[in-house]
């Protein structure tokens, strides 16, 4: 159906054709930005559990 409404609208107009392209490009950047901040934010958890173990696991400060 998407294809035939793309078709019947004009799919030979070269200003869109190249709208299109751009979007399509611009998706995919997007989505690989997301795929980089979802692995820094698991990193960075990682990190922050780490150090939350480390600081329960430590000795108690003689008083």
């Amino acid at each position: 159906m998407a294809k035939a409404l793309f078709g019947h609208v004009g799919a030979s107009d070269p200003q869109m054709v190249r709208e299109m392209q751009r979007l399509r490009e611009r998706v995919r950047d997007l989505e690989e930005e997301v795929g980089r901040l979802q692995a820094r934010n698991e990193q960075l958890s990682a990190e922050v559990a780490d150090v939350a173990v480390s600081a329960t696991d430590r000795e108690p400060a003689l008083a």
